[in-house]
């Protein structure tokens, strides 16, 4: 079944459909400087209008990258605490849903 809204993917392979907040800190939980560096969530869909990713940088932290070409949006962030991440992106999916 695809996704009905958004899908993550990370590096490593790891493909969640319709990611909760919890899935979003697991992803993201999971990510490394090896070969696991960033998630990146999205539609399922050819073109999408809209993104979200959370790559590793390598001084620790990670660089949260959100952008929405349809409500012209592009902010770049650094962030460490993986909850605050994912509730935040929760909070930013659920807006690109409606």
């Amino acid at each position: 079944m695809a996704a009905e809204y958004y899908c993550a993917d990370s590096e490593n392979g790891d493909h969640v459909d319709d990611p909760s907040e919890d899935a979003l800190f697991m992803l993201i939980s999971d990510l490394n400087d090896a070969d696991n560096t960033f998630v990146v969530i999205q539609p399922d869909e050819d073109e999408p209008a809209w993104f979200a990713s959370v790559a590793v940088l390598d001084e620790g932290g990670y660089e949260v990258v959100r952008r929405d070409t349809n409500r012209r949006e592009h902010e770049v962030s650094i962030e460490t605490a993986i909850g605050r991440i994912a509730g935040d992106l929760t909070k930013w999916l659920a807006a690109r849903a409606s």
